[in-house]
């Protein structure tokens, strides 16, 4: 009786083609175009005020100083975050509860105009914010007297941040059959709480997706904020950032900006890195049906 052996052949390791190489070589120059600018910024907000201009990769030594400063009551600053948040999250809330109703409204009715609505809703949002400040601002100080208030903050914002909203809700309504709630409605249920049980749950995903780009646009707001607000007490982390004294009142603070500004930073790249998978989902659901 005979044995056979097979000799398997060496496995080869085959290079990847160009495509690939470049496509990768790409994403690494964008990744680092990107990060660059923050790496630096929470590089430097650990050195030392006599090390800030250092060129060294990383601290040497490693200094607190700066986010000491920050967190002084002295500073303000912790009072602006707390402004932020809530200019931030009420701007989301009510952006959702009129988007969403609106929404639905445009992607299930049937009316004259609607594309003219639509396309109005989207024009709005190609206005730039710096020439709406003097309107707003006199609007604002001579009839409402809402100057130093929250509200000065908000109702500017949701208008910024419905047209997005609306077109990317409406997209994601419009995708779903008529015949679910026709199914539900056969089912005992009536339109609201067809809506409410079946198409919202189904729209999760772009809702939470659209929640999470208004909430990180309202938290990076400047302009407004800035117009809107002459109280220490109730400016947005934003402004407090830019309104920063050094030891003299004439230098500039540049290390405790860094600072300010990583902290400032940090909360939303959290919230991307948690919930990316929510967010790639709502910006891809309606790319295939």
């Amino acid at each position: 009786m005979t044995i056979a052996f097979r000799h398997s052949s060496p496995r080869r390791f085959t290079l990847p083609n160009r495509g690939a190489l470049l496509r990768h070589l790409g994403t690494c120059l964008v990744l680092l175009y990107c990060l660059a600018p923050f790496y630096w910024m929470a590089v430097s907000s650990f050195r030392r005020s006599s090390d800030l201009f250092a060129k060294s990769p990383l601290p040497a030594p490693w200094s607190l100083e700066n986010y000491q400063a920050v967190m002084q009551p002295s500073s303000g600053f912790m009072r602006a975050l707390i402004n932020s948040l809530v200019v931030a999250g009420t701007t989301t809330i009510l952006t959702l509860i009129i988007a969403i109703f609106t929404s639905y409204a445009l992607a299930r009715l049937d009316f004259w105009g609607k594309n003219v609505v639509l396309a109005v809703i989207v024009a709005t949002s190609m206005f730039p914010g710096i020439s709406l400040l003097v309107p707003l601002l006199k609007l604002f100080s001579n009839h409402f007297y809402w100057v130093n208030t929250y509200q000065a903050m908000i109702l500017p914002s949701l208008s910024f941040a419905l047209p997005l909203a609306v077109w990317n809700l409406t997209a994601f309504f419009q995708q779903l059959p008529r015949e679910l709630e026709q199914a539900a409605m056969v089912d005992g249920c009536t339109a609201g709480q067809a809506f409410r049980k079946v198409i919202l749950p189904l729209t999760a995903p772009g809702i939470f997706t659209t929640a999470i780009l208004t909430f990180i646009a309202a938290w990076n707001e400047f302009i407004i904020a800035l117009s809107m607000v002459n109280k220490t007490s109730m400016q947005t982390a934003t402004v407090a950032i830019s309104r920063f004294n050094g030891a003299t009142g004439f230098d500039v603070p540049y290390g405790t900006k860094m600072a300010a500004g990583v902290i400032v930073t940090v909360p939303l790249v959290i919230l991307v890195l948690v919930f990316q998978r929510r967010i790639v989902a709502g910006l891809t659901s309606g790319a295939v049906k």
